[in-house]
């Protein structure tokens, strides 16, 4: 890193030149671009060694295949892994600047959604912190999914234009342009006695790279995130043009644009399926190429391409690269099947991140074939072969396990059964995920190829979701060890457990919670303009909207609360505000539903002045990694309620966990195993177990109709969904949600993730928050044991044992390392 002289002048010189302004006339935004300049090219230099390394050690390099890669903004992150956070702020602080405010310029680039996309960033920044080789592949989209906007509090989706401005961090690297076809038919030739397959009538677009840096923490590390952009081949065909066909003219640059708009389009349509397979090939198909040109760079042999390379598919949606990498080595590098697919099955990788069956990936054979005549083929002859396998290993029942195991059945693409035939290695993402694969979703491969199958519970890294959210806590943590090393290794913070019966201390930590609760005020008076009670229970539920993640069911009690607040005299409470952030996917109607229903609540408690302040809900609107990052620091309750059994793993309740709020949730995903490490007496467990739910969904047995009749108060509750009491000008607005709990749907049975089943249960554990809440010493104890027992959660834990049992790299040795 520059000294602070040099970074100065450093600021100075980039306003002058980007600006023509000195930097007493800057603005925030334009000392952030200079900031962030100034600071990539302090990386770059570092960015080059590695690189270097990568050729000179002969690593075996990662590449990470993506769609979605939720970074969040990188300035902040950057410098703190720089080791330069005092610096920086110093030296801003003489330019007269305050760094968060300077770090609140930037967009989060809108690269990804969710928990997917959050825990493929941290893997990155685990993979350089521990100096192993890897790059990330997936899509520079120019608008993500959406920004949310909250209008009369329905969901509004806006294009969420992140890099209108330019983004400082990332470099397009046209040297590494490559070209991606669609469509047309294939020929066959017969080339020296040899078949060869041709493409043709096809269109294609250009992939081009854009280099984002993913540094290390203080080691000269830097990996990089590699985001495909899409450009035309030729922009406008005036051949076309004056022919008239004007359609036609533009087709290329149309095809290009649209690739790049946004993260999953809509499709529950046609046309929104085929953008979405096509954006899959093209990052895959470029990211494939680049792969291959830069082993051959310094390798002859492509048989040596397993020793050197791995592909970790992350999910299904990158499954396409096992037919694409096949169809390489076939027709690009002359390789007979087998040589192929011995190379293809060595290098290939898959984690699966769902347990519904449903959210399998499949795509209709017809859109398939149109689309990649050429991959189509390819994917044929793999299942044509495993099926042969199937009925050798299965005479007596074939035909039943073709069912269950085809990656060609029943007219679709089944891509997760892809990708456990052709991947050397299975993963689940938490144990108890990993298990109901093996022996429920999954349990005909895993009968078959057990050896394949492994869990690699998630994680989260603490540089950013500790370190950077929550420099209170990072500081005081410092103090407390004597030693800032849980920075790179979280398992320290064990170290913090000598304390849980010091007054003082807990007192210390119950101080920092509190200021971070103040943080998070000033931000929801400022967006949401609402006054909130710092000292009320800040129970907070964020995450993807989905109906098995049961934002319904916390809705749903708050309603309750707020009924028994206004209707029993007897009844007290301890204030609480009730914190919400989610997107729900454009279109998915009950998930919008929910969001309108959340605020339809928050209109009218908030506003009733007769309840005093007892219940507050907020819903926080365009949830992302940088308010994320204020809502963990600040949280008391972390609510992990998704019916038992359906949520693969889970990394909120971890960020959550590392900043002190203690679980209320159900005995799903990642919830089994914080459990086990702060014990159940410090979590607030409800519900159906995995096993009941499953035991439910297959033999039948449960009637939320008896719910409703003979609870009067669930009853109450429900009829305020449909007699206008939070909908006056449209009694019907909360209609569907009320159907879908107690009548059947289609193939779906009455309340499909057992929100009224688990009322009770979850009710109950509310009241016992409240009695631990309310015996603030109890409650200190089990915040603080909290974040002394996160340390097994950190992304370094899991990305080394991906390394130890699937990727088998070796650490980069680096000379310009701290």
């Amino acid at each position: 890193m520059m000294n602070a002289k040099e970074l100065k002048k450093a600021i100075e010189d980039n306003v002058k030149v980007l600006y023509r302004k000195t930097i007493d006339e800057a603005s925030k935004e334009q000392v952030f671009y200079a900031l962030s300049y100034a600071i990539k090219d302090t990386i770059i230099d570092e960015w080059i060694n590695t690189h270097k390394a990568y050729d000179e050690q002969d690593a075996k390099i990662l590449y990470y295949l993506s769609m979605e890669f939720l970074i969040g903004r990188a300035l902040g992150n950057n410098i703190i892994n720089l080791g330069a956070r005092k610096e920086v702020a110093q030296v801003l602080e003489e330019l007269g600047f305050d760094l968060t405010d300077i770090e609140d310029q930037e967009s989060d680039p809108a690269l990804g959604n969710g928990g997917l996309g959050r825990l493929a960033a941290c893997f990155l920044d685990s993979l350089a912190t521990l100096n192993y080789p890897a790059y990330g592949c997936g899509i520079r989209y120019h608008y993500g999914m959406f920004k949310q906007k909250i209008e009369n509090g329905y969901q509004k989706e806006v294009p969420d234009d992140w890099i209108k401005n330019g983004y400082p961090f990332e470099i397009k690297r046209s040297e590494y342009s490559y070209i991606v076809k669609f469509g047309g038919n294939v020929r066959v030739e017969n080339v020296n006695g040899k078949e060869k397959f041709v493409q043709e009538n096809y269109g294609s677009v250009k992939a081009i790279p854009y280099d984002m840096p993913v540094l290390g923490y203080e080691n000269g590390m830097v990996n990089s995130l590699r985001i495909w952009d899409a450009e035309a081949i030729t922009n406008f065909s005036l051949e076309q043009f004056d022919k008239g066909d004007y359609q036609k003219a533009l087709e290329q640059e149309n095809l290009a644009k649209t690739l790049v708009e946004v993260l999953y389009p809509n499709d529950n349509h046609y046309a929104g399926k085929e953008l979405r397979l096509k954006q899959q090939y093209f990052f895959i198909s470029a990211s494939l190429q680049r792969a291959l040109d830069k082993f051959k760079s310094t390798h002859s042999d492509i048989h040596m391409l397993p020793e050197k390379v791995v592909f970790q598919l992350n999910d299904t949606h990158p499954t396409v690269a096992i037919p694409e990498l096949m169809r390489l080595l076939l027709d690009e590098e002359g390789l007979n099947w087998d040589e192929a697919w011995d190379i293809t099955s060595r290098c290939m990788a898959y984690t699966n991140h769902t347990i519904m069956s449903e959210a399998l990936e499949k795509w209709p054979i017809d859109l398939f074939k149109s689309l990649l005549p050429r991959v189509y083929q390819i994917v044929e002859e793999i299942n044509r072969r495993f099926v042969m396998q199937i009925r050798d290993r299965y005479p007596n029942n074939a035909a039943e396990k073709e069912k269950k195991m085809a990656i060609l059945y029943d007219g679709q693409v089944r891509m997760a059964y892809m990708a456990i035939i052709a991947g050397f290695s299975v993963n689940g993402v938490a144990k108890l995920h990993t298990q109901i694969l093996e022996h429920q979703e999954l349990k005909d491969f895993y009968e078959m190829m057990p050896e394949k199958f492994n869990n690699k519970t998630n994680g989260i890294t603490q540089r950013r979701f500790l370190v950077h959210a929550n420099p209170l806590l990072t500081d005081w943590i410092t103090k407390k060890l004597g030693s800032d090393k849980f920075i790179t290794d979280l398992p320290q913070l064990s170290g913090l457990k000598q304390y849980l019966n010091d007054d003082k201390s807990l007192e210390e930590f119950m101080e920092i919670k509190y200021q971070n609760k103040l943080r998070l005020v000033k931000y929801i008076k400022e967006h949401n303009g609402i006054d909130v009670d710092p000292n009320s229970i800040f129970d907070v539920q964020v995450k993807r909207l989905h109906e098995y993640k049961r934002q319904l069911l916390n809705i749903l009690h708050v309603m309750y609360l707020y009924n028994k607040l206004k209707n029993d005299d007897n009844f007290d409470m301890y204030p609480r505000t009730f914190i919400f952030g989610a997107k729900a996917a454009a279109g998915y109607r009950r998930a919008k539903q929910t969001i309108k229903l959340i605020n339809s609540v928050a209109d009218v408690i908030n506003n009733d002045k007769s309840i005093n302040g007892k219940i507050k809900v907020v819903f926080i609107e365009d949830y992302k990694v940088s308010n994320a990052e204020i809502i963990f620091a600040a949280a008391d309750v972390s609510e992990q309620i998704s019916t038992a059994s359906k949520e693969a793993s889970g990394t909120g309740n971890m960020k959550f966990m590392l900043n002190g709020a203690p679980t209320l949730g159900t005995m799903d995903g990642a919830n089994v195993e914080i459990v086990e490490e702060v014990g159940r007496d410090n979590a607030f467990i409800f519900g159906l177990s995995s096993d009941e739910v499953i035991a439910y969904e297959n033999n039948g047995g449960y009637d939320p109709m008896t719910i409703f009749n003979s609870d009067t108060e669930i009853r109450t509750v429900l009829m305020q969904l449909v007699n206008g009491f939070y909908s006056p000008n449209n009694t019907e607005e909360f209609r569907e949600i009320y159907d879908s709990l107690l009548k059947k749907q289609g193939n779906d049975r009455a309340d499909v993730y057992f929100i009224l089943k688990d009322f009770r249960s979850y009710a109950k554990a509310h009241d016992e928050v409240e009695k631990a809440y309310k015996d603030k010493k109890r409650w200190a104890k089990m915040a603080l044991t909290q974040t002394a027992n996160a340390g097994k959660f950190s992304s370094d834990r899991t990305i080394e044992e991906y390394v130890r049992d699937i990727w088998h790299l070796t650490k980069l040795r680096l000379d310009n390392a701290k």
